[in-house]
């Protein structure tokens, strides 16, 4: 019993400690809100100001004094970058989807190593989840049964539902992911509860097959992007050519070039399978028996297809363009390095 009294004792001395632990915490949760509100503030007047100066500027376009100008511009863009810097570390407005489905809620983090750890169990997240649809397409391939068909179309439903809201959380931290390929999951959704609904039916049975083949497909090409995407991210995040919060994602990224003829000719043939779904699909709306799950099917599959392959197009000549850029400057840093090691030596 003395023991028992004597760490109870203990114990309270603990608790009185990590009484004036939480009191500093909190103090400090509640300095750093201040901190936030304070730093909007001002960024949302520097904003303000220089509107104002930009729009000044356009009426002095025929100033004499050009360099001047010149110059003022010049710092006006540099001062525009480094307000985004210090937006990425202040808390951001949710977006219209997050609002809707989330509530007006804050869901920025407050320090890097959060957001990292988020982006880290998105990845995990997206990899596990591409397993268990593969062994499912699997299943209803060998195994015509409706339950298992409901079992995984609805387990799409959720996947995408998921990562369109786990994404736009990754928006809101700073991911560069394009708007195309948030959209892409969103219609992805909408696409899975209108197969889920889909009644069994003749032309439920004629697209069935190919609708299982076209996942197989594509379960393939994600783990194949998702390996490829996470070592080219983590080669370019070792050369410091890379932000921490870039995610792998259903389509061409930035930083996707290297290595680019391996992975494309895989991508566009998943796009013209999306193409392909919409042609078969459009056949089936004229069957005697079909639904209006068949051409809304077959209009989903097409805005995939036109969407992903006009989003790749328009992006390969940006990055050809970033490339020689890098190769610029890598070229300039290393002749600049070689003089620099002779102008040392003559020394």
């Amino acid at each position: 019993m003395g023991d028992l009294i004597e760490e109870w004792e203990e114990l309270a001395k603990d608790y009185k400690q990590l009484e004036t632990v939480n009191d500093t915490y909190l103090r400090k949760l509640k300095e750093i809100s201040n901190l936030q509100q304070t730093c909007l503030k001002h960024l949302k007047h520097q904003r303000y100001r220089l509107n104002i100066m930009n729009k000044t500027i356009k009426h002095l376009q025929q100033s004499t004094n050009k360099d001047a100008l010149r110059n003022l511009e010049n710092d006006i863009m540099k001062r525009e970058a480094e307000l985004q810097l210090i937006e990425q570390s202040l808390p951001k407005q949710s977006g219209a989807y997050l609002k809707i489905v989330l509530g007006n809620i804050d869901v920025s983090f407050l320090n890097k190593e959060g957001k990292f750890r988020y982006k880290d169990e998105f990845e995990k997240f997206k990899l596990i989840n591409h397993f268990i649809a593969f062994g499912l397409t699997i299943i209803n391939f060998y195994f015509d049964f409706r339950p298992l068909q409901l079992l995984y179309l609805a387990f799409l439903v959720w996947y995408y539902c998921t990562i369109s809201i786990r994404e736009s959380i990754l928006k809101a931290n700073g991911s560069r992911i394009k708007g195309w390929w948030r959209m892409h999951h969103i219609l992805s959704t909408v696409c899975s509860g209108v197969l889920l609904v889909w009644p069994e039916s003749e032309t439920w049975s004629e697209f069935k097959q190919q609708f299982l083949w076209y996942n197989i497909y594509n379960c393939f090409i994600q783990y194949l992007q998702f390996k490829y995407q996470r070592g080219a991210l983590y080669r370019l995040k070792a050369l410091g050519e890379r932000d921490n919060m870039d995610i792998t994602i259903e389509g061409f990224h930035s930083w996707m070039w290297r290595g680019l003829t391996f992975l494309l000719p895989f991508l566009f043939i998943g796009y013209t399978f999306q193409l392909v779904n919409a042609l078969v699909l459009y056949n089936l709306s004229y069957h005697p028996k079909a639904t209006w799950h068949v051409i809304v099917s077959s209009v989903l599959f097409f805005i995939f297809f036109v969407g992903n392959t006009t989003t790749t197009i328009m992006v390969v000549p940006d990055k050809i363009r970033e490339k020689m850029r890098f190769q610029c400057r890598v070229m300039t840093q290393r002749l600049y390095n070689v003089v620099n090691e002779k102008v040392i030596k003559i020394g």
